[in-house]
């Protein structure tokens, strides 16, 4: 009801995948992203599936994985999404999380737009080698409710961006 809320009220729209790289492959999580509303099309509209890769709500902090395990996971879901939509998925992380669990990788910062969570009054430091963040999340309180996201340049370019 989100997903089309958002477009009647003419928003751009997305969906997104809270990663648990302890439980299944890659694969097997972005196939099930795709079957349940993580798709994306080229209709200007729809931003490419977000992959929420950060610290494990109930265990350990990198899910049990080695930084290389960790790459081959996230690789396995963005490769695994790019065969069935033609794009990449976004990567929501933080710096921290990102630096101790994938070792600061920076196999994803040319093709997977970067969705960068810092609470606070700036980005900061911007982790993996991604020149830019194309996406701010710097506030879990927003005044309409949710979180609060800042898309990194002007409504002309979310659109493009949102038709690939």
């Amino acid at each position: 009801s989100h997903y089309t809320g958002a477009t009647s009220a003419g928003f751009i729209r997305g969906g997104y995948h809270f990663a648990h790289p302890d439980s299944s492959s890659g694969a097997t999580q972005a196939n099930f992203f795709l079957a349940h509303g993580g798709g994306w099309s080229n209709d200007g509209i729809t931003l490419p599936g977000m992959l929420d890769i950060e610290y494990n709500p109930s265990g350990a902090t990198c899910y049990g994985l080695s930084a290389s395990a960790m790459v081959a996971w996230v690789k396995d879901f963005g490769e695994t999404y790019k065969s069935k939509t033609g794009r990449y998925p976004m990567i929501y992380t933080t710096a921290d999380w990102w630096n101790t669990c994938t070792g600061g990788s920076t196999a994803f910062s040319h093709d997977y737009p970067l969705v960068l969570a810092r609470y606070s009054s700036s980005v900061g430091t911007i982790p993996g080698g991604w020149p830019y963040q194309s996406f701010w999340q710097n506030s879990d309180s927003y005044s309409y409710g949710g979180d609060s996201d800042i898309w990194n340049g002007s409504e002309d370019n979310l659109k493009i961006f949102a038709k690939g």
